[in-house]
Protein backbone atom coordinates (compact mmCIF):
# COMPACT_ATOMS: atom_id res chain seq x y z
CA UNK A 1 0.00 0.00 0.00
CA UNK A 2 2.79 2.28 0.59
CA UNK A 3 4.32 1.39 -2.33
CA UNK A 4 1.09 2.11 -3.90
CA UNK A 5 0.99 5.54 -2.81
CA UNK A 6 4.60 6.51 -3.43
CA UNK A 7 4.22 5.91 -7.07
CA UNK A 8 0.97 7.66 -7.67
CA UNK A 9 2.06 10.70 -9.72
CA UNK A 10 -1.37 12.75 -9.23
CA UNK A 11 -0.21 12.53 -5.47
CA UNK A 12 3.32 13.84 -5.74
CA UNK A 13 2.21 17.08 -8.49
CA UNK A 14 -0.97 17.80 -5.78
CA UNK A 15 1.59 18.07 -2.64
CA UNK A 16 4.08 20.02 -5.18
CA UNK A 17 1.48 22.42 -6.02
CA UNK A 18 0.58 22.56 -2.43
CA UNK A 19 4.43 23.01 -1.70
CA UNK A 20 4.74 26.05 -4.38
CA UNK A 21 1.66 27.76 -3.95
CA UNK A 22 2.23 31.34 -1.93
CA UNK A 23 0.49 31.90 1.70
CA UNK A 24 -2.37 33.87 1.78
CA UNK A 25 -0.45 36.78 3.11
CA UNK A 26 2.23 36.80 0.48
CA UNK A 27 1.42 39.97 -0.84
CA UNK A 28 0.90 41.73 2.43
CA UNK A 29 3.90 40.60 3.39
CA UNK A 30 5.82 41.48 0.17
CA UNK A 31 4.19 45.03 0.26
CA UNK A 32 5.81 45.42 4.43
CA UNK A 33 8.64 44.17 2.90
CA UNK A 34 8.92 46.76 0.27
CA UNK A 35 7.93 49.50 2.84
CA UNK A 36 10.65 48.66 5.39
CA UNK A 37 13.39 48.88 2.61
CA UNK A 38 12.34 51.88 0.78
CA UNK A 39 13.65 54.78 2.93
CA UNK A 40 17.11 53.13 3.83
CA UNK A 41 17.91 52.59 0.17
CA UNK A 42 16.84 56.70 -0.90
CA UNK A 43 18.84 57.25 2.10
CA UNK A 44 21.54 55.11 1.05
CA UNK A 45 21.08 57.13 -2.57
CA UNK A 46 21.39 60.68 -1.09
CA UNK A 47 24.43 59.87 0.87
CA UNK A 48 26.11 58.72 -2.56
CA UNK A 49 25.08 62.17 -4.11
CA UNK A 50 26.31 64.08 -0.90
CA UNK A 51 29.66 62.65 -1.62
CA UNK A 52 29.42 63.14 -5.30
CA UNK A 53 29.11 67.23 -4.52
CA UNK A 54 31.18 67.14 -1.52
CA UNK A 55 33.76 65.87 -3.88
CA UNK A 56 32.95 68.52 -6.96
CA UNK A 57 32.83 71.36 -4.22
CA UNK A 58 36.25 70.30 -2.99
CA UNK A 59 37.49 70.34 -6.18
CA UNK A 60 36.34 73.80 -7.13
CA UNK A 61 38.08 75.50 -3.99
CA UNK A 62 41.25 73.70 -4.57
CA UNK A 63 41.07 74.60 -8.25
CA UNK A 64 40.31 78.45 -7.35
CA UNK A 65 43.52 78.59 -5.13
CA UNK A 66 45.82 77.79 -8.29
CA UNK A 67 45.18 81.42 -9.61
CA UNK A 68 44.08 81.94 -13.25
CA UNK A 69 40.13 81.94 -11.62
CA UNK A 70 37.60 84.62 -13.29
CA UNK A 71 35.37 85.98 -10.67
CA UNK A 72 31.81 87.12 -11.62
CA UNK A 73 28.39 87.72 -10.48
CA UNK A 74 25.99 85.30 -10.17
CA UNK A 75 23.28 85.33 -13.14
CA UNK A 76 19.73 87.05 -11.41
CA UNK A 77 18.08 84.22 -12.51
CA UNK A 78 19.85 81.80 -10.05
CA UNK A 79 18.43 84.54 -7.43
CA UNK A 80 14.87 83.50 -8.58
CA UNK A 81 15.87 79.55 -8.86
CA UNK A 82 16.59 79.57 -5.12
CA UNK A 83 13.35 81.51 -4.25
CA UNK A 84 11.20 79.26 -6.59
CA UNK A 85 13.02 75.43 -5.39
CA UNK A 86 12.25 76.94 -1.37
CA UNK A 87 8.88 77.39 -2.31
CA UNK A 88 8.36 74.26 -3.90
CA UNK A 89 9.39 72.71 -0.84
CA UNK A 90 6.73 74.35 1.37
CA UNK A 91 4.21 73.39 -1.38
CA UNK A 92 5.10 69.61 -1.18
CA UNK A 93 4.88 69.84 2.55
CA UNK A 94 1.26 71.17 2.41
CA UNK A 95 0.31 68.51 -0.08
CA UNK A 96 1.83 65.79 2.46
CA UNK A 97 -0.23 67.21 4.90
CA UNK A 98 -3.66 67.06 2.94
CA UNK A 99 -2.50 63.34 2.27
CA UNK A 100 -2.31 62.53 6.08
CA UNK A 101 -5.97 64.01 6.48
CA UNK A 102 -6.95 62.28 3.32
CA UNK A 103 -7.34 65.42 1.43
CA UNK A 104 -7.53 64.22 -2.19
CA UNK A 105 -8.03 67.89 -3.56
CA UNK A 106 -5.73 69.48 -1.02
CA UNK A 107 -2.81 66.57 -1.97
CA UNK A 108 -3.09 67.28 -6.03
CA UNK A 109 -3.16 70.87 -5.51
CA UNK A 110 0.02 71.17 -3.71
CA UNK A 111 1.69 67.80 -5.85
CA UNK A 112 0.52 70.06 -9.09
CA UNK A 113 2.33 73.24 -7.71
CA UNK A 114 5.08 71.79 -7.06
CA UNK A 115 5.87 70.20 -10.32
CA UNK A 116 5.03 73.27 -11.82
CA UNK A 117 7.52 74.73 -9.58
CA UNK A 118 10.17 72.19 -10.48
CA UNK A 119 9.35 72.99 -14.23
CA UNK A 120 9.86 76.89 -13.73
CA UNK A 121 13.09 76.21 -11.61
CA UNK A 122 14.63 74.17 -14.46
CA UNK A 123 13.19 76.93 -16.81
CA UNK A 124 15.03 79.60 -14.52
CA UNK A 125 18.19 77.38 -14.43
CA UNK A 126 18.23 78.16 -18.47
CA UNK A 127 17.57 81.09 -18.04
CA UNK A 128 20.48 81.95 -15.95
CA UNK A 129 22.78 80.17 -18.76
CA UNK A 130 21.79 82.58 -20.91
CA UNK A 131 22.76 85.57 -18.65
CA UNK A 132 26.40 83.76 -18.65
CA UNK A 133 26.69 83.44 -22.07
CA UNK A 134 25.36 86.97 -22.85
CA UNK A 135 28.81 88.28 -20.92
CA UNK A 136 31.05 85.76 -22.46
CA UNK A 137 31.34 82.96 -19.43
CA UNK A 138 31.20 80.03 -21.24
CA UNK A 139 31.15 76.27 -20.16
CA UNK A 140 34.25 74.84 -22.78
CA UNK A 141 36.46 76.72 -25.41
CA UNK A 142 39.15 79.17 -25.64
CA UNK A 143 37.36 81.33 -24.28
CA UNK A 144 36.03 79.45 -21.14
CA UNK A 145 37.73 79.68 -17.64
CA UNK A 146 37.76 77.19 -15.33
CA UNK A 147 35.43 79.22 -12.92
CA UNK A 148 32.98 79.11 -15.58
CA UNK A 149 33.24 75.54 -16.55
CA UNK A 150 32.69 74.66 -12.74
CA UNK A 151 29.80 76.43 -12.43
CA UNK A 152 28.17 74.83 -15.76
CA UNK A 153 29.22 71.91 -14.59
CA UNK A 154 28.04 71.95 -10.90
CA UNK A 155 24.78 73.50 -11.34
CA UNK A 156 24.34 70.89 -14.16
CA UNK A 157 24.78 68.07 -12.42
CA UNK A 158 22.40 69.85 -9.88
CA UNK A 159 19.91 70.25 -12.68
CA UNK A 160 20.26 66.21 -13.53
CA UNK A 161 19.52 64.90 -10.57
CA UNK A 162 16.55 67.42 -10.28
CA UNK A 163 15.18 66.00 -13.58
CA UNK A 164 14.98 62.40 -11.81
CA UNK A 165 12.69 64.77 -9.24
CA UNK A 166 10.73 66.17 -11.62
CA UNK A 167 10.13 62.45 -13.03
CA UNK A 168 9.31 61.15 -9.42
CA UNK A 169 6.87 64.22 -8.63
CA UNK A 170 4.88 63.21 -12.26
CA UNK A 171 4.41 59.91 -10.72
CA UNK A 172 3.42 61.24 -7.58
CA UNK A 173 0.81 63.70 -9.35
CA UNK A 174 -1.00 60.28 -11.32
CA UNK A 175 -0.89 58.59 -8.12
CA UNK A 176 -2.39 61.39 -6.05
CA UNK A 177 -5.20 62.09 -8.65
CA UNK A 178 -5.95 58.56 -8.54
CA UNK A 179 -6.52 58.84 -4.79
CA UNK A 180 -3.82 56.49 -3.99
CA UNK A 181 -2.88 58.29 -0.80
CA UNK A 182 -4.44 58.43 2.01
CA UNK A 183 -3.93 58.69 6.16
CA UNK A 184 -2.78 55.25 5.87
CA UNK A 185 -1.25 55.20 3.11
CA UNK A 186 1.65 58.31 2.09
CA UNK A 187 4.88 56.16 1.90
CA UNK A 188 5.12 57.54 -1.89
CA UNK A 189 4.42 60.63 -1.64
CA UNK A 190 6.94 60.65 1.71
CA UNK A 191 9.69 59.39 -0.62
CA UNK A 192 9.02 61.81 -3.24
CA UNK A 193 9.43 64.45 -0.31
CA UNK A 194 12.36 63.60 1.32
CA UNK A 195 14.66 63.88 -2.26
CA UNK A 196 12.83 66.87 -3.22
CA UNK A 197 13.06 68.78 0.07
CA UNK A 198 16.95 67.06 -0.44
CA UNK A 199 17.88 68.62 -3.82
CA UNK A 200 16.09 72.01 -2.46
CA UNK A 201 18.65 71.69 0.91
CA UNK A 202 21.42 70.54 -1.91
CA UNK A 203 20.64 74.01 -4.50
CA UNK A 204 20.43 76.55 -1.37
CA UNK A 205 23.89 74.97 -0.38
CA UNK A 206 25.52 75.58 -3.79
CA UNK A 207 23.96 78.73 -4.03
CA UNK A 208 25.69 79.89 -1.15
CA UNK A 209 28.78 78.15 -2.06
CA UNK A 210 28.97 79.93 -5.32
CA UNK A 211 28.25 83.45 -3.80
CA UNK A 212 31.06 83.56 -1.42
CA UNK A 213 33.50 81.11 -2.97
CA UNK A 214 34.54 83.12 -5.79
Amino acid sequence: MIMEESLNPGTDLKSEEKALKPSPTYRSELAAARKKTAKPLLWLGIVSIVMLFAGTTSAYVVRADNGNWLIFNLPGAFYLSTAVIVTSSITLFMAYRMAKKSNKTGTVIGVLLTFILGLLFTYTQFAGYSELVGKGIVATGKYANAAGSFLYFITALHLLHLFGGLISLFVTLINSLRGKYSAGNTLGLELTSIYWHFLDILWVYLFLFLYYIR
